[in-house]
């Protein structure tokens, strides 16, 4: 029967040992009222099937929050499980710009400005104070220094003295950009604040930054005062690659579902035990909290400036910089899957036979 097989696929969001003592006799009370020639569920139907099942899985019927802790941690871990297959997936890039290419970029955009020859490329797509990440820098990856995990870039700066205005120089840069077929952001202008107590704002140093993209590729190129020993200093780097955004949405609804199931499961298995709350409160805590440090951070620093791509989403939940809490709070969901996992010893009624 058609409508009774769609009914069963639908139970399938309750637990296991409920359907075995329930399931029956659930089907057949929904078989009863459903009009005759019905062949599917109703929407409402599939939708209060599925929300029963899905609560009845978290156990602790009393408790009204449960279903918010299970939808905060599995969004997390989703979201944990996304940024690491984008990591993955940025393993597709090309390799950074090296010195022909940024200096042929540099030719293109500034003719008649000499390239200095002290050009810096990245050792890797990603870099630890310029320099592959090893076993060697976890240390001062957990204690303070996860910020400086970034992607790594080619980095050149202009010789000798500005053969011409910085207007003139920005303006024609611009305009060989554009007929190269880069894609130029309005330039930003930042004032310097270095001041050590209150002083005229006018006489503070100025920075102006041009950002162009083409293909896979940004550039940045961002004029100096004359503090600086270089007046033009440029930066090229690979933007984000094409898969990277469908493999962190596959992995993260993978990772957020798993993690649904696996709350539901230690939910029901730790109902009634001390401690198992306050352990997912400070792992939640400590997960949680970076990343809405990090984002609000992040999103105020893109609408602040022309971004080619978006900065990564491991970033947006503060790590590697606060990959110390991580650790410490997934040694809190560790420690709360080992109490699921001891069997309960519920008290038994004792039986004594009279003689």
């Amino acid at each position: 029967m058609s409508l009774a097989r769609h009914y069963r696929w639908l139970l399938l969001a309750y637990p296991r040992a409920y359907r075995r003592e329930r399931g029956e006799e659930i089907l057949s009370l929904l078989l009863d009222t459903a009009p005759a020639g019905r062949t599917r569920p109703t929407a409402r139907e599939a939708f209060d099937l599925i929300r029963g099942g899905l609560r009845c899985r978290l156990g602790r019927p009393a408790s009204t929050s449960i279903g918010a802790w299970a939808a905060l941690t599995a969004l997390i871990c989703g979201l944990f499980t996304a940024s690491l297959a984008a990591r993955i997936a940025w393993e597709t890039s090309r390799p950074q710009p090296d010195r022909a290419e940024i200096a042929a970029v540099f030719a293109e955009a500034f003719p008649g400005h000499q390239l200095d020859d002290d050009i810096m490329t990245a050792p890797a797509l990603f870099v630890f104070y310029n320099n592959p990440l090893t076993w060697r820098s976890l240390e001062p990856v957990l204690f303070g220094d996860g910020g400086e995990y970034q992607e790594g870039m080619a980095v050149a700066s202009a010789a000798g003295p500005a053969p011409m205005p910085e207007a003139e120089t920005l303006a024609t840069a611009q305009q060989r950009l554009r007929a190269a077929g880069w894609q130029v952001y309005e330039p930003t202008i930042e004032v310097l604040d270095i001041c050590a107590t209150s002083c005229d704002p006018a006489s503070q140093p100025v920075e102006t930054t041009l950002v162009a993209r083409r293909g896979d590729t940004a550039f940045r190129a961002t004029f100096h005062d004359s503090s600086y020993n270089s007046y033009l200093g440029l930066e090229m780097q690979r933007t984000t690659p094409p898969a990277v955004l469908p493999a962190a949405v596959l992995a993260g609804l993978a990772g957020g579902v798993l993690t649904w199931l696996v709350f539901a499961w230690a939910s029901r298995r730790t109902e009634g035990r001390r401690g198992v709350a306050a352990l997912l409160a400070i792992a939640l805590f400590l997960w949680w909290a970076p990343a809405l440090l990090s984002t609000a951070s992040l999103f105020s620093h893109h609408l602040g400036e022309p971004h080619p791509a978006w900065h990564p989403l491991w970033e947006w939940l503060g790590q590697p910089t606060c990959s110390l809490l991580f650790l410490v709070g997934a040694a809190c969901t560790l420690a709360l899957l080992v109490v699921a996992l001891v069997p309960r010893r519920d008290l038994q009624p004792l039986i004594l036979n009279a003689g």
